[in-house]
């Protein structure tokens, strides 16, 4: 995805929930995504030197900045093809239903424990 689009995985991630809830801040990204501070951060810079994501003082509170995708990362946000998603849709396409709910079951099995559940 980096090679044909320009973005990792996390900050493909940071694109598509900018796509859904711009005015966010990186604290509640970062909460979204289990990351780091820090390691959020970083993963802004690289999308504002991109052209990606935009930052502007929140006008309630000029301590905090809210991020928004541009143009360009509105459009990135929309494409598939090339994506971690596109991959899953396609590979989940040529699974039976039996196998694809196996596999929800594995999938939510694994997310309750790396959550601690």
């Amino acid at each position: 995805m980096e090679r044909e689009l320009g973005v990792t995985g996390p900050q493909r991630l940071v694109v598509r929930l900018l796509d859904e809830s711009p005015g966010t801040t990186a604290g509640a990204l970062a909460q979204a995504l289990h990351l780091d501070p820090g390691t959020m951060t970083g993963i802004i810079q690289r999308l504002q030197r991109d052209r990606l994501v935009r930052r502007a003082a929140d006008p309630h509170d000029e301590r905090r900045f809210l991020l928004a995708l541009t143009p360009r990362g509105r459009q990135l946000a929309t494409r598939r093809d090339g994506t971690i998603e596109g991959l899953v849709s396609e590979a989940a396409g040529k699974m039976s239903a039996a196998d694809l709910r196996a596999a929800e079951r594995v999938l939510e099995s694994l997310a309750s424990a790396l959550l601690g559940e």
